[in-house]
């Protein structure tokens, strides 16, 4: 399911709030905007002080592209790759000119434009194969970006805690207001762990599966453009893309029609990451 990150969430946080509801907590006793501002702020700047301005601010747009799942389906791109293939041998790769409008992917469009302008075959293995290495370094600089919040995030509960009970012996005086005081004092540690646990780390984790999963696909539509480039029989082709599918997606490469290829599943946050 795409949405698995999303869910997963949502009923950990769940999970959580009934377990206090079963023991006669108030969800809302949760709620420390002091705690909230050490953890959530202490975390982002802790975090921008590890790396660049310009990747903290796509935080927002990397997190929500891990929460709706987005994905490319390398199932679908095999119909398709097999149709060109039989285009190219049957009129040759110039013919292939009259699809590149219909395909959306650019990484796919560029391989195929450089085919059609008589590229080398290690001309183009080396051009797509240095953008798929780009791209799964972008990656995984998007997802440490996550694993680092998730790493601070609970020092700098402990942190909240530490200075809160300072604050609580500061107090002494008045025994009444202690246990609320100290309640209130380790929900800046429920919310660096918390939000470690149930949030950075699991959106840092889903956009490594992505980047996984997308790198994956191009180096299938690499494979795909030079075949096509050697002009390779197209029955061979399909076996030997069929070979990069997990059973699941061959079952959708047979039911999938021969349309253009999807973009890839982070276009959204390419040119601000």
């Amino acid at each position: 399911m795409k949405q698995s990150t999303g869910i997963g969430m949502g009923m950990a946080v769940a999970m959580l709030l009934l377990s206090v509801i079963m023991e006669g907590g108030n969800p809302a006793s949760l709620l420390n905007i002091p705690a909230l501002l050490i953890v959530g702020g202490g975390t982002f700047g802790a975090t921008l002080s590890s790396t660049s301005f310009a990747l903290a601010k796509t935080m927002p747009k990397l997190a929500i592209l891990a929460i709706k799942g987005e994905e490319v389906e390398p199932g679908g791109i095999v119909p398709m790759m097999v149709r060109l293939a039989e285009k190219a041998r049957r009129e040759g790769v110039l013919a292939l000119e009259d699809e590149l409008g219909q395909i959306d992917d650019p990484f796919t469009r560029k391989g195929l434009q450089l085919v059609v302008d008589g590229a080398d075959s290690e001309i183009v293995q080396a051009i797509l194969g240095a953008e798929i290495d780009t791209t799964s370094a972008r990656h995984k600089r998007n997802a440490a970006l996550f694993q680092t919040a998730g790493g601070f995030a609970p020092t700098l509960g402990i942190l909240g805690t530490v200075l809160s009970l300072v604050h609580v012996l500061e107090n002494l005086s008045t025994p009444s207001t202690l246990g609320h005081s100290i309640a209130g004092a380790f929900l800046a540690t429920l919310y660096g762990v918390g939000s470690a646990n149930l949030m950075f780390l699991p959106i840092g984790n889903r956009l490594k599966d992505i980047s996984g999963r997308e790198v994956a696909y191009r180096e299938l539509l690499l494979e795909a453009i030079l075949s096509i480039q050697a002009g390779d029989n197209p029955r061979m082709l399909e076996e030997k893309l069929q070979s990069f599918l997990s059973p699941a997606e061959r079952e959708a490469a047979k039911e999938a029609p021969k349309a253009a290829p999807a973009a890839a599943a982070d276009e959204p946050v390419e040119e601000a990451a």
